[in-house]
């Protein structure tokens, strides 16, 4: 009997099945043929960026006897590669980018909400993987889907981190100090007669 088929059969039709962290996208699939003293050796490589939309994205690139293989051994390498980058506004890069590699370069410019994604087939897979809505990109150098690729993830991770400033908090306000009166001396009669006489001698002089 065979296990799998009973594991299948105990399982629960309404049972959902497991989200995955993250979401997977192949670029690019290659047939590889070798040469050898015993015939041909054929192998396969496979581009794939994984992602969970929320600012973190990976690139894996490996290559296995069957496709299968190949994109698994993508993904795990594409777990080890991730990056994270800040998504500012309507889900937008915090500001523009401009990135060569090899004969690949690329131009990343924010924009504001309603533009969507304008962009290729490679730089759009790697750009949405991150979980960015509205960008304007542009590529200036080769056409080759892994080069593009490549310098896209580049560009975005060398993004700037966004500081998040804490809000001030108001300070109270110090109530003005009531100054005491100074109490002062009585003036007595006697005293103002003799500041009256004296006045009165000064002026006869």
């Amino acid at each position: 009997m065979n296990p799998k088929g009973q594991q299948r059969r105990n399982q629960d039709p309404h049972q959902k099945p497991e989200e995955k962290e993250f979401d997977e996208k192949i670029i690019q699939i290659k047939r590889v043929s070798k040469k050898t003293k015993g015939g041909n050796n054929i192998s396969f490589t496979s581009l794939v960026v994984i992602g969970d939309h929320k600012g973190k994205a990976g690139i894996g690139f490996s290559k296995a006897p069957d496709v299968l293989n190949s994109i698994r051994k993508s993904v795990k390498k594409g777990k080890k590669n991730m990056v994270s980058i800040d998504l500012v506004g309507a889900n937008t890069i915090a500001h523009q980018v401009y990135h060569k590699r090899g004969a690949a370069v690329v131009l990343l410019k924010p924009a504001p909400e309603g533009t969507g994604v304008i962009a290729g087939g490679p730089v759009r897979a790697v750009v949405e993987a991150f979980g960015v809505q509205n960008i304007v990109t542009k590529c200036m150098g080769t056409a080759n889907k892994a080069s593009n690729v490549y310098a896209t993830f580049e560009a975005l991770a060398q993004l700037k981190k966004v500081k998040v400033t804490k809000p001030t908090e108001a300070k109270p306000e110090k109530k003005a100090e009531i100054k005491k009166p100074v109490a002062t001396k009585p003036v007595f009669k006697k005293e103002i007669k003799k500041t009256v006489k004296k006045e009165i001698k000064q002026k006869t002089k």
